[in-house]
C-alpha cells in the first residue's frame, strides 16, 4: 500500500508518461489538476510548510494542449439558437450569449443581482460543484455587466414565470438548488437538433449559416465577439467579462478586434497622402 506522503515527483512524472500514451493532452492535464487538488488538501491537513517536499505535482512536465478555434455564433444565429429552446431555458442561455456569464456565475446568480431598471447584472459569485457558492477567483471577477433589450425581455418573462426574487437562484432547479449543467446542455442539444431539421427542410437559410450546437463556454466567447464587433472598447469588454487585466482580454480575444491590417493600411495611406501634399 502506498501513502500520499510516499509519492515523489519522479513517480508522478512516470505516471504522466503512461497517461500520455493512452490519453489526449487535455485528459492528462485534467488528471494532474485533480491530483493537485488532492495534494493541496493534503498539505492543508498536515500543515506542511514546504510544498515542494510534499507536493509532487509541482514542476511536472506536461504535454502541450493543442489550440482549438472557439465556436462563436453570429448575432443572427445566436438569436435563432435561443429562440429554438424551451422558454424556461432561454434566459439562462441569453445571459451566457448576450452578457458573457460563466457557467459557475450562472449557477450562482441570484434574483437580487439583476437590476433591469439600470440594465445591468451584478456578478458576485461563482458555484463550485463541491464547495457550493464561492467568491470569484479574482477581485475583478466581482463586476457589473450589461443587459441588452433582448436579454431583458427574456429575464422579465423568466422571473415572472418562476416567481424568483431576492436571494433565490435565478436558474436553479429550486430557489436554493442550482441547475445541473449536464441537463441544461442535453435539453439544448435536443432542441437545436430539431430546429436544424426544420431549417434543413425549409432550405431558406444557407447551409453554412444553419444552427449548430454551442456550449455555455463558447456562448461566453460569442458575447465577447459581439461586444467587440459592435465597437465596444477592449477595456470595457475586459471589465464586463471580469478578466484579471486588459492584457488577458487582448491575448484571448485580440484576433476578434475590428479594424485589422486593411483598416490600418488605409489610415496610413491617408497619412502619407497628406504628408506628400504638404
Amino acid at each position: 500500500m502506498h501513502f500520499m506522503s510516499d509519492i515523489e515527483r519522479p513517480d508522478l512524472q512516470a505516471r504522466v508518461t503512461v497517461w500520455q500514451s493512452k490519453h489526449s493532452a487535455s485528459k492528462v492535464h485534467a488528471c494532474v489538476n485533480a491530483a493537485r487538488v488532492l495534494w493541496r488538501d493534503f498539505d492543508l491537513v498536515t500543515g506542511a510548510h514546504n510544498a515542494l517536499l510534499t507536493n509532487p505535482t509541482k514542476g511536472l512536465r506536461l504535454p502541450a494542449v493543442p489550440l482549438t478555434r472557439d465556436r462563436i455564433a453570429t448575432a443572427d444565429e445566436a438569436h435563432r439558437l435561443i429562440a429554438a429552446l424551451d422558454e424556461e431555458e432561454q434566459a439562462l442561455w441569453g445571459c451566457a450569449m448576450y452578457a458573457g456569464l460563466r457557467l459557475g456565475e450562472l449557477r450562482a446568480l441570484r434574483a437580487e443581482k439583476i437590476d433591469l431598471a439600470l440594465k445591468r447584472i451584478k456578478v458576485h459569485a461563482g458555484w463550485d460543484q463541491y464547495e457550493g457558492e464561492i467568491d470569484p477567483k479574482t477581485e475583478k471577477g466581482k463586476r457589473t455587466t450589461v443587459v441588452i433589450e433582448m436579454l431583458e425581455e427574456l429575464l422579465v418573462r423568466h422571473l415572472e414565470r418562476t416567481g424568483r426574487s431576492g436571494r433565490d437562484l435565478v436558474f436553479g432547479r429550486a430557489p436554493n438548488d442550482p441547475f445541473c449543467p449536464g441537463t441544461v446542455h442535453n435539453h439544448a442539444k435536443l432542441a437545436w437538433k430539431e430546429a436544424r431539421q426544420l431549417e434543413d427542410e425549409a432550405d431558406t437559410i444557407p447551409e453554412g449559416e444553419r444552427i449548430r450546437p454551442i456550449g455555455l463556454h463558447d456562448s461566453r466567447h460569442t458575447a465577447v465577439s459581439h461586444m467587440l464587433d459592435a465597437g465596444i472598447t477592449i477595456d470595457k469588454v475586459s471589465k464586463f467579462m471580469g478578466h484579471a487585466s486588459i492584457t488577458v482580454t487582448i491575448d484571448r480575444y485580440g484576433h476578434l478586434l475590428p479594424g485589422g491590417e486593411a483598416e490600418a493600411a488605409e489610415i496610413l495611406n491617408e497619412y502619407h497622402a497628406r504628408r506628400q501634399r504638404r
